[in-house]
């Protein structure tokens, strides 16, 4: 087997996008540089992809992190590739969590300084779209669009990116400001939980608090992980500090999404109303305290989001990273 020409250290290895990157960056196609992956992940299951030396590894412990990267240093040397930076604290609730700074901001300000010690050709970091603030239908935001994050999770990233900014020192720094990602088996939490309301033709299927012309970027898994990809190969040819949009430059919406998802589902097209936000505000707050058992979607915070619109210019991206 050829040799490794470096070692790339992934956090979140396990997850959807940790694992992916993995798959592909582990396994490259002929011709193409060939890494030692590391991944970092929490103890126990589940566990990146076998491609990968797995480490276990808790970014909120000082001592977690050192014993990880002690292990780095004894099985690959001091110098490091690329760190792909995917570990974060992420829920739909809506409510602030002390884990968005615990883990998001201060794991990330501690994996920096720990970093120093190496040599580390590149730091990527994955941040969100969100951290923008909306467009109207007909405008694109690109990466000088104003930030205005609405909720905790993108709070966390406005906040972590200038923090990447900050303490990267002499490492050159990517930061990826990500649409939602979805793959073929729509691993979407906001798409699956549409389509399921279809497939079950529940009374809310039909009924939206916003304008329905109006949706958000989306991005298929195996692009971002081609993005990723590419950044990592070019590494030597970015700039110092660089940010970069990814999405798909369509942007469907959400009346376009229902009417094709019942197309599919159940062979017709579903009409969508629109209906008041205190309404809609009302029943969700209604489902959301009710006993029955399972946990609804919607919660009363994303029907004030329900009109904000994300379409994306992407050139950016094209230039940079040849994506």
């Amino acid at each position: 087997m050829e040799a490794a020409q470096g070692t790339i250290v992934v956090t979140g290895s396990s997850g959807l996008i940790g694992s992916a990157v993995i798959q592909r960056l582990g396994a490259p196609p002929a011709g193409t540089e060939r890494f030692d992956i590391v991944g970092f992940d929490r103890e126990g299951p589940p566990h990146p992809p076998p491609l990968a030396e797995c480490v276990c590894v808790d970014l909120t412990s000082d001592d977690s992190l050192r014993d990880g990267l002690e292990r780095v240093r004894h099985g690959y040397g001091t110098r490091i590739a690329s760190v792909i930076h995917l570990a974060a604290y992420y829920d739909f609730s809506g409510e602030p969590s002390p884990l968005y700074d615990v883990l998001t901001v201060q794991g990330t300000d501690r994996l920096l300084r720990q970093l120093r010690a190496f040599e580390v050709e590149q730091f990527v970091f994955s941040s969100t779209m969100l951290v923008h603030a909306p467009c109207e239908p007909g405008q694109r935001i690109n990466e000088d669009w104003p930030l205005e994050p609405k909720w905790a999770y993108p709070e966390s990233k406005v906040t972590t990116e200038r923090l990447v900014r900050e303490q990267r020192g002499d490492v050159p720094a990517v930061v990826l400001r990500i649409a939602g990602v979805y793959d073929d088996a729509c691993h979407s939490i906001p798409l699956a939980h549409q389509m399921q309301r279809i497939y079950e033709r529940r009374l809310t299927a039909g009924l939206f608090p916003g304008d329905v012309t109006r949706g958000q970027a989306f991005l298929h898994l195996d692009d971002l992980v081609d993005a990723i990809a590419n950044a990592v190969g070019r590494r030597r040819e970015l700039p110092a500090a660089s940010v970069v949009l990814l999405g798909e430059e369509d942007t469907l919406s959400y009346d376009t999404l229902q009417r094709t998802f019942s197309s599919l589902i159940h062979g017709e097209e579903l009409e969508t109303r629109q209906i008041p936000k205190a309404l809609a505000k009302a029943g969700a707050w209604v489902l959301d305290n009710a006993p029955l058992g399972e946990e609804p979607f919607i919660k009363p915070w994303m029907i004030d989001l329900a009109d904000d619109h994300y379409a994306l210019d992407t050139g950016r991206a094209r230039t940079l990273l040849g994506w």
